[in-house]
C-alpha cells in the first residue's frame, strides 16, 4: 500500500493552487524537515495570523470557509471553536490533536504526520492562537513509531526556530507541545475516552453535556481536533476564504480537498488529495485502476470499516458527505475499500465485528453484549450451522446498537456495515443456516466474548 498522494502522471500535478495538504511533498517520501518546509513557504501563515489576525477573526476565517472535521464526523470546525469559553479569566486551555488513527483501511493521517510534520505543528499553532490554549498534545496510535520519531523531531526544530515555548514571534504568547503516544486502543478515536486515555484513566467515553470545551481534560476548557483538519489550516490562513471554497466540485457541500484512497484487490491502491465531490468512479477507475485482472468489484466501503457497504452501481455518487448521504450510508474517512468477488460477505463481516467486539470499551450494555453476539451469530452462520431467525436476530441487533441507543458512537460505526450486507447480499448469510436436523442447539453454540 503506497503512503503518498500520487496517482496517474496525467492526473496528479500537485501545487499550491489545488492541492494545499500534498503540493510539498517529496517525491521519495522523505519527511520534509524545518528548513525545506520554510522554503516552501511553510510557516508563512502563523506569521501571518500572529501579525495580522485577531484571535477571533482567526476562528471567523476558518468558520467562513467551512472547513469541517476530517476525522469522520465532519463537524464544522469553526463552530467547534466557537464553543471554546469567552472568559478571558481562563488561562488554562488545551489543544488536542486526534491522531489515533485505528479506523481499519484508514492511513491517511499516517502520511501527513511521517512526511509533513510541520504542517501539523503549523496548523496546530495557528489553532492554539485562535483558541488562546498555552498547551497542545498530538495523541498518537502507539503503532505508529515513525510518525512519532519525526513528530518529536519536528517540534524540536520547532522549538529551535522560536515557533513553539515562550513569547512565539514577540507577540506574548506562549504555547507548548508534546506528542502523547497511547496504549492501542481504538476506542481512543473518540475524543472523550482519548481524553479520559490522556489523563491516565481508562478509555471510556464521557457523558455529553458537559462538552470538552467547557470541561475537558484536567477538568479545563479542550478542544480536540483531528490531524488532516489541522493540516488544513494554513492553507486557510494563508489564501483566504475564497479561494479555499473554490476548490470543491460543483454540487459539493463540503468544501477544500480531502485525502481520500482506495484498498483492496485494485490495481493502483494509494492515497490522493482530490477535491470535495469527486465521484466515487472516478477515484476507482482513474486513480485506483480499477479491479485487477481476474477480479470484478463486488461491493466497497467509502470510508473505513465502520461506514456502510454500497454496489458498483453507487460509484457515481460524489464523495462528500452529502453525496454518500444520498446512497445510504456515511463518507467516513474518505479511505474506500474494495470488495471483490471471491471474498464470502459473512466472513467479511464476521472477522469486522469481531474486531468491533474487541474494542469496545465494555460501558454500555448494547455494545458489550451485542457486539459478542452479533460475533457468535455470524461465526454460526459461517460455519453453515445457523438457524432460521438469526438473520432477523442480526437485523434486530442493527436496530438496537443503531444511534442514539448506546453512549457512543462505537456500536453504532460496528454495525452499519453489518446491516448493509444483509441489505445486499442476504442469500449468503441464508445459505448459512443448516436445515433443522442439522442446526447446532443454541446452548451447544459457544459464547464469544470479544472473540
Amino acid at each position: 500500500m503506497t503512503l503518498t498522494s500520487f496517482g496517474p502522471a496525467n492526473l496528479i500535478k500537485r501545487s499550491p493552487e489545488t492541492h494545499p495538504l500534498t503540493w510539498r511533498l517529496r517525491d521519495d517520501a522523505e519527511p520534509v524537515w524545518f528548513d525545506e518546509y520554510q522554503a516552501k513557504n511553510g510557516y508563512a501563515a502563523a506569521r501571518k495570523a500572529f501579525a495580522d489576525m485577531a484571535q477571533d477573526d482567526i476562528v471567523q476565517t476558518v468558520k467562513d470557509a467551512g472547513l469541517k472535521g476530517r476525522g469522520g464526523a465532519g463537524f464544522p470546525t469553526g463552530v467547534k471553536w466557537g464553543l471554546m469559553p469567552k472568559d478571558e479569566s481562563i488561562n488554562i486551555r488545551y489543544l488536542l490533536c486526534n491522531a489515533d488513527e485505528m479506523e481499519p483501511n484508514t492511513w491517511k493521517d499516517r502520511m501527513l504526520m511521517e512526511q509533513l510534520p510541520h504542517l501539523l505543528i503549523e496548523g496546530m499553532l495557528i489553532s492554539a492562537r485562535a483558541l488562546k490554549t498555552y498547551r497542545g498534545y498530538i495523541f498518537l496510535r502507539g503503532e505508529y513509531t515513525t510518525a512519532a520519531k519525526h513528530l518529536n523531531r519536528a517540534v524540536e526544530e520547532a522549538k529551535a526556530a522560536g515557533l513553539l515555548g515562550k513569547n512565539i514571534l514577540g507577540s506574548g504568547f506562549d504555547f507548548e507541545l508534546f506528542v502523547h503516544t497511547g496504549a492501542g486502543r481504538y476506542i481512543c478515536g473518540e475524543e472523550t475516552a482519548l481524553i479520559n486515555s490522556l489523563e491516565g484513566r481508562r478509555a471510556n467515553p464521557r457523558s455529553k453535556p458537559p462538552f470538552p470545551a467547557a470541561v475537558g481534560v484536567w477538568g479545563k476548557p479542550t478542544c480536540v481536533n483531528n490531524v488532516e483538519t489541522l493540516c488544513n489550516v494554513p492553507a486557510i490562513i494563508a489564501d483566504g476564504v475564497d479561494w479555499y471554497k473554490s476548490l470543491a466540485r460543483e454540487g459539493s457541500e463540503d468544501m477544500g480537498t480531502k485525502l481520500m484512497g482506495f484498498s483492496g484487490k485494485v490495481k493502483n491502491p494509494g492515497l490522493w488529495e482530490l477535491p470535495f465531490g469527486v465521484t466515487a468512479r472516478e477515484l476507482f477507475e482513474d486513480y485506483a485502476g480499477g479491479m485487477r485482472d481476474g477480479y470484478t468489484l463486488k461491493a466497497w466501503q467509502p470510508g473505513g470499516a465502520g461506514t456502510g457497504f454500497l454496489l458498483p452501481e453507487h460509484l457515481d455518487a460524489q464523495m462528500y458527505a452529502g453525496g454518500i448521504g444520498k446512497v445510504g450510508t456515511r463518507m467516513g474517512t474518505g479511505l474506500a475499500m474494495a470488495v471483490d468477488n471471491t471474498v464470502n460477505m459473512v466472513s467479511l463481516l464476521r472477522n469486522m465485528e469481531q474486531f468491533f467486539a474487541r474494542e469496545s470499551c465494555g460501558f454500555c450494555t448494547p455494545c458489550r453484549d451485542g457486539l459478542p453476539w452479533s460475533v457468535k451469530l455470524l461465526m454460526a452462520l459461517e460455519k453453515g450451522e445457523g438457524r432460521e431467525g438469526d438473520i432477523e436476530t442480526l437485523l434486530g441487533l442493527v436496530g438496537f446498537l443503531g444511534p442514539g441507543k448506546t453512549f457512543c458512537a462505537h456500536a453504532p460505526g460496528a454495525v452499519e456495515p453489518l446491516g448493509s450486507a444483509i441489505k445486499y447480499f442476504r442469500s449468503e448469510f441464508e445459505a448459512g443456516i443448516a436445515p433443522v436436523s442439522a442446526a447446532v442447539p443454541p446452548l451447544a453454540r459457544p459464547i464469544v466474548v470479544g472473540a
